[in-house]
């Protein structure tokens, strides 16, 4: 993202929080539109309960982003304005539906992950 457009986002949301005189967290879920039921690749690992470093976290969502878009003619999954978990910083992650086919293929392919899971566990769930 260009300084330019960070610093438009940032005017946005300010315009947004003087008006309506509303939280910061209100004003990113404004400029977010409706994007319930998304999650982070970093909420699906929490949900399977793998820990993988920060660093080794963003490659899975790597994969999981080359998967969408090789699913979705190159298109990149829609964005949503959250907290990092770890910094507090304001971050702007690729989202995905919770039922994505992409998010367990980032599993498997990602080799960090792809030892730590079998593939007879997700299709007995299905």
């Amino acid at each position: 993202m260009t300084a330019k457009a960070r610093k438009l986002i940032h005017r946005t949301i300010t315009a947004i929080r003087n008006a309506a005189q509303i939280a910061i967290d209100t004003a990113y879920a404004i400029l977010d539109g409706d994007l319930r039921g998304a999650i982070r690749t970093g909420d699906m690992l929490d949900r399977l309960g793998i820990q993988l470093p920060d660093g080794q976290a963003s490659w899975y969502g790597r994969h999981v982003a080359k998967a969408y878009r090789a699913a979705h003619n190159g298109q990149d999954a829609p964005r949503a304005w959250v907290r990092h978990r770890t910094t507090g910083r304001w971050i702007h992650p690729f989202v995905y539906a919770a039922n994505d086919p992409a998010l367990i293929e980032g599993l498997f392919s990602y080799k960090a992950t792809a030892g730590l899971i079998s593939q007879a566990s997700f299709t007995e769930a299905a």
